[in-house]
């Protein structure tokens, strides 16, 4: 256990550095404002982080080369960002697509950022898109932790 929150806890504590670095650079020199709550942002970046660092755990952990681990993590990469909304919003997308979305944390992060940030999103509104975030992370973790122990012993 102590191996698998060692591959846990360093990602988050670095992607939520930057990710709080990013804010601060995008308010400060490029003059956004910010519109929602920041402990429902930091809140929702970590859960969101979370499950993002489930799923690649997870791509790791079963695979056997690192060769392998980055292939999975860039088959998982590319629709993930393709099926965010961040390039083409999600309800253009075709109804299966939509439906497969919903699968995907890389979708709840893009709604959840823009939502906070920009639109001053409520706090039922962020709840609603934390519980399949949640889910995710759950799964995917409880996924990689026993894939891990089964590799370990």
């Amino acid at each position: 256990m102590k191996y698998f929150f060692g591959k846990t806890v360093p990602p988050l504590v670095i992607a939520m550095f930057l990710t709080s670095f990013m804010v601060i650079c995008v308010t400060v020199i490029f003059k956004v404002p910010f519109v929602g709550s920041v402990i429902l942002f930091l809140i929702s970046i970590f859960v969101s982080l979370l499950s993002i660092v489930g799923v690649g755990l997870f791509i790791s952990s079963i695979v056997k080369t690192q060769q392998q681990a980055i292939l999975g993590v860039t088959t998982f990469q590319m629709p993930a960002i393709l099926l965010s909304g961040f390039i083409s919003p999600i309800e253009d997308m075709p109804v299966f697509l939509q439906y497969f979305t919903m699968l995907n944390p890389v979708r709840f992060f893009m709604v959840l950022s823009r939502g906070i940030f920009l639109k001053g999103m409520g706090f039922h509104d962020v709840l609603l898109n934390l519980i399949p975030l949640l889910l995710i992370a759950a799964i995917t973790l409880s996924l990689a932790s026993r894939t891990f122990k089964r590799k370990l012993d």
